[in-house]
């Protein structure tokens, strides 16, 4: 029999011994043994912190995102052998789909955070802080790669897309990763894993995996490491509560498996666009990944007079569901990931039909298409009623991990929000209305408990994501039950990796650690003018100190003329009593144009073209006779790759545009966006 590996400080391993062998979900036939006894996690760890770590941190994230997307063109260009391993598990191509291109869309969308960072290893957070009268004390914020390892265990339904959409994050924040995937699907995880490390694109102790149980791999994290964990509740704060994340404070973000509703709106009854919508989404959430999935639909709420119409109208869908082998024609359901889970699945079922009514499927008299019903893992799917939620519980504490979902009726919102909040926390919610009233009212006095909402209706179905799919610039998380934790999230999942400090001192200072023009900081005269420098040359805080001008009633005339602006403060004096002009005031737009005639280097040269204003501010009124001049400084540089061999090699500066009057007071003030060749052309 094949041995699944392991791969950790730069080698592919087999474990001692043989802890667990996978097996096909379809047919029961073995794929491949497993172990990870005898590993040093110990030396594990450390070869994380002290090989990987050093080489992510001398990337800047403009180059660790360049890194992630160019994984992501590799792996794309190979998925046909992910999804033909993938049925193993028992995915259908619509559900490999979500796990194999799913995950590597997370490594796409990551990678275009980087325009959202700084070109510097590390990040500069919020607004500067004044700290002192006289200006010469300020304080910022830095955020810094944490220096350990990100150790993530995860599930057993996503075997790639629960790897890529982690290690995504960790390494554009700078820090390596070890995976830690389930032994019951990790052949899936491995494979990719092999296709990953044979690129070369990561830098070596960029990510390791331990394939087999996993046994002590906490043992040795410390106060530098992250810890994520996705799986059941039960599992995850047994880990959170291991002394040795206790005494070392390692950060445990607790993704666990919840009890989502969904909600059928009082307005959408049957012959409604949104009727259909709630009972066709809700079919897919139980059945795709045979329900495996954390986001996965448990409640199903209906208002009262509506339950008949739902239960007869799901069950119809249901019935359309046909089990069995993915790679079968017609196939809409796959098994479950494996026989351990049919005999979960089962318990929980069994628990739950104590308390409810079964009105949908049969746990034992099914059919199946192609596959083994004996040796695979095939379970049917259950819808249960139950028309006393108040009073009949365990479907508020009771999850079984596959198609199993629960109806039940509300009278009113009141009720419809007591329900879903009986599942003390989930990750995901949904409310199908077309009244946007209800739905503010359902999502404002739900918020509190679910860590997303979708609000469906027929405006926006042929776009939506659905009930069940975390989005990688969302959160993913939820309070309670759902484990109080948050992944992902654009830019705040890169923060999570990162250590957040304060720092202090003179804005010279602060201007050369962030790399960030800070003003009262050193502005040296830009020689040449800045506009004939190459991006290279720049530097941060050269400054050009432009000519003056004396606005005219001439200039606020004109330029009501060339825009069309004649609002009343600009054109019309004898309007200003109980303004807070003293007399006609030059428009704010004006100054900015006015700016750009100040500080601008008319002639061709390294500048190719100016092309957004960020944080525009009009401070105090300019009227007529008001001396302007302009401080333009260099303000922050960011590399711009090459999107092919005949771009012009380019980056981006930002320059604060600082306008003051004959008192030295700033009238407007402005970020402006410039796009300026470079040197060197390779």
């Amino acid at each position: 029999m094949r041995k699944i590996e392991n791969y950790v400080q730069g080698s592919w391993i087999t474990g001692d011994g043989e802890e667990l062998v996978a097996y096909n979900a379809i047919n029961g036939d073995e794929i491949g043994a497993l172990s990870s006894a005898g590993l040093d996690y110990n030396a594990i760890l450390t070869y994380g912190r002290e090989v990987g770590g050093p080489a992510l941190r001398k990337m800047t994230f403009q180059e660790r995102g360049l890194m992630l997307k160019a994984l992501a063109l590799h792996l794309m260009g190979r998925k046909d052998k992910f999804y033909e391993l993938s049925a193993a598990t028992g995915a259908t191509r619509t559900d490999s789909w979500i796990d194999i291109e799913g995950g590597i869309g997370n490594l796409f969308a990551n990678a275009s955070l980087r325009r959202q960072f700084p070109d510097l290893p590390y990040a500069v957070e919020g607004e500067t802080v004044p700290l002192s009268k006289g200006g010469s004390f300020i304080g910022h914020h830095i955020l810094v790669p944490k220096r350990g390892v990100a150790v993530h265990i995860n599930a057993f339904n996503f075997p790639i897309w629960g790897m890529l959409e982690k290690v995504a994050v960790n390494l554009l924040a700078g820090i390596p990763a070890v995976v830690k995937p389930s032994e019951y699907t990790s052949y899936l995880t491995e494979l990719m894993l092999k296709e990953i490390i044979d690129s070369g694109i990561l830098p070596d102790g960029s990510i390791q995996m331990v394939s087999g149980l996993g046994r002590g791999i906490l043992d040795y994290v410390t106060s530098e490491d992250v810890i994520t964990f996705t799986g059941s509740a039960h599992t995850g704060k047994k880990l959170k509560a291991l002394p040795n994340i206790l005494e070392n404070s390692v950060p445990f973000n607790l993704e666990a498996d919840s009890l989502n509703a969904t909600m059928l709106g009082e307005d959408s009854g049957p012959g409604t666009a949104e009727f259909d919508l709630f009972v066709k989404s809700t079919r897919a959430e139980i059945t795709v990944k045979a329900g495996q999935k954390c986001t996965a639909i448990r409640r199903i709420l209906v208002p009262e007079k509506y339950m008949e119409d739902v239960q007869i109208a799901l069950g119809k869908q249901l019935a359309k569901t046909t089990i069995g082998d993915p790679s079968v024609e017609g196939v809409r359901m796959g098994p479950l990931a494996s026989r351990t889970q049919v005999d979960r699945v089962r318990e929980n079922v069994e628990l739950l039909m104590k308390e409810q009514e079964v009105v949908y499927g049969d746990m034992d008299n099914f059919d199946i298409v192609g596959g083994d019903k004996e040796k695979g893992a095939f379970f049917s799917p259950i819808l249960f009623r139950n028309d006393a939620p108040f009073e009949k519980t365990r479907v508020h504490e009771i999850e079984a991990f596959g198609p199993v979902s629960t109806l039940m009726p509300y009278k009113d919102m009141d009720e419809a929000v007591r329900i879903a909040e009986m599942g003390k926390g989930s990750l995901v919610t949904s409310i199908t209305t077309a009244n946007d009233e209800l739905a503010k009212e359902f999502v404002l006095n739900t918020a509190h408990m679910h860590g997303r909402i979708l609000v469906l209706n027929e405006r926006c179905a042929k776009e939506s994501t659905g009930h069940g799919s975390p989005l990688p610039l969302l959160s993913h998380g939820g309070p309670g039950r759902a484990g109080g934790g948050e992944e992902m999230g654009g830019v705040r999942g890169v923060k999570h990796y990162m250590q957040r400090t304060a720092i202090q001192g003179h804005p010279e200072t602060i201007t050369r650690i962030t790399e960030q023009f800070q003003v009262g900081a050193d502005q040296p005269e830009a020689n040449p003018h800045v506009f004939r420098q190459h991006f290279e040359e720049l530097r941060v805080g050269d400054t050009v100190f432009t000519h003056k001008h004396t606005v005219t009633d001439a200039d606020i005339v004109n330029f009501a003329n060339v825009s069309g602006d004649n609002f009343y403060a600009h054109m019309d004096a004898t309007s200003l009593e109980g303004t807070i002009f003293e007399q006609r005031v030059a428009h704010g737009y004006f100054l900015l144009s006015k700016a750009a005639g100040l500080f601008v280097d008319p002639k061709k040269g390294p500048v190719l073209l100016n092309y957004g204003v960020e944080q525009a501010r009009f401070t105090k009124p300019v009227y007529p006779g008001a001396t302007l001049g302009v401080r333009f400084t260099v303000k922050e540089k960011i590399e711009q790759e090459k999107r092919d061999e005949d771009d012009i090699a380019k980056g981006i500066v930002k320059f604060l545009v600082d306008m003051y009057d004959e008192e030295g007071e700033t009238v407007a003030i402005a970020t402006i966006l410039t796009m300026v060749k470079k040197i060197d052309q390779s």
